[in-house]
């Protein structure tokens, strides 16, 4: 049988890393299997938005956030396995036996499901040929606002993150254009006027219909856009293309039917939880945006705590007779030669 671990997290996002490393502050062994190549979850979709909701960490680039969070949860080396996707969860001899798409069996004592939202990728236009431009000027997320500096946008969306983007790209853009094909976008109110009051036109009831390619078939020139009611035809010259019509989720793993924890009778996606993390099956916890309990906070914070409470449950329920939750860092013995550490490479640097 493969090596046995304390706890399994399914998911690398920012509940996922931090349950990691609290799992490692509590001296568990700990395993985290992520779909995507790369940690960090759904922080990726905006690296260059501005986070400020977290305690104690001024406005920062959610890439900074990604990085912080990477580093924080890799502090005690769990076993890191990406490109991995769950595919069928079961129990035997008293372990879960977690099944992946790569043929491998995970075994482990309990597990933990930080799966965010789900597996997401971009819904992607569905205009033959489009995919040869996300290679050149066809975009379904921004990396580096820079990169469209004095550039000509089109953006095609009219949901909160379309919009976050344009509002991103005012002064730096040369100019833009913002389509959706409904009668109204559904954005927040003060997005949208920030736009409105900034000269960025915004056409409703339109859609993408054609792209056009430039002399050298390399990369998108012009757009033919269509107004869904009227059918009529117009065109615009691009230097880039910027499509945000949501994301597709998938959280498609499967338990065991005599595993199933339970679901939100309202929403059949989160995992009801009784706010330690422990779903209705013993042994399965849920953190971070799969969760559900009654003084559930859905912020980055919020996930965070998630993360402790189901940890501590784990340990006590491993370990019965340990300590009800961690010391805190500033005394805790594990970080008493990081401390050291870190103190000297202040003073270097001071």
């Amino acid at each position: 049988m493969n090596d046995i671990y304390d706890v399994t997290i399914i998911g690398g996002g920012p509940s996922g890393l931090y349950s990691a490393f609290y799992a490692g502050l509590r001296e568990l062994k700990t395993k985290i299997i992520e779909f995507q190549p790369t940690l960090g979850g759904k922080l990726h979709v905006y690296p260059e938005k501005i986070i400020w909701d977290i305690g104690g960490l001024p406005a920062t680039p959610a890439q900074k956030v990604i990085e912080n969070l990477i580093e924080q949860g890799l502090t005690f080396k769990p076993t890191v396995c990406l490109n991995t996707k769950v595919e069928f969860i079961t129990k035997k001899d008293n372990l879960f036996v977690i099944e992946t798409n790569t043929g491998e069996k995970h075994y482990t004592k309990k597990v933990i499901v930080a799966v965010g939202g789900g597996i997401i990728s971009p819904i992607k236009l569905h205009i033959e040929g489009a995919e040869k431009y996300e290679v050149s000027n066809l975009h379904y997320t921004i990396r580096g606002i820079q990169s469209f500096k004095d550039k000509s946008l089109l953006i095609s969306g009219g949901g909160n993150s379309a919009i976050d983007w344009a509002k991103d790209l005012i002064g730096i853009a040369k100019q833009m254009m913002v389509i959706y094909r409904g009668d109204k976008l559904s954005a927040h109110e003060a997005q949208i006027r920030y736009l409105q009051e900034n000269g960025i036109p915004i056409i409703t009831n339109t859609q993408i219909k054609t792209l056009v390619a430039n002399e050298s078939k390399t990369k998108i020139e012009e757009v033919v856009l269509e107004n869904v009611k009227t059918n009529e035809l117009s065109r615009i010259v691009v230097d880039d293309v910027l499509v945000n019509h949501g994301y597709d989720r998938d959280d498609s793993f499967t338990f065991d039917t005599s595993l199933a924890p339970e679901k939100d009778t309202d929403y059949n996606y989160y995992y009801v939880t009784d706010g330690k993390g422990l779903t209705s099956v013993d042994g399965i916890y849920a953190v971070g945006d799969i969760s559900k309990h009654d003084n559930k906070v859905y912020l980055i914070t919020g996930a965070f705590q998630d993360a402790i409470n189901a940890i501590n449950a784990i340990k006590i329920s491993l370990e019965p007779t340990a300590d009800q939750y961690a010391k805190v860092s500033s005394h805790n013995e594990v970080f008493e030669k990081r401390n050291r550490e870190v103190m000297k490479e202040i003073l270097v640097k001071g």
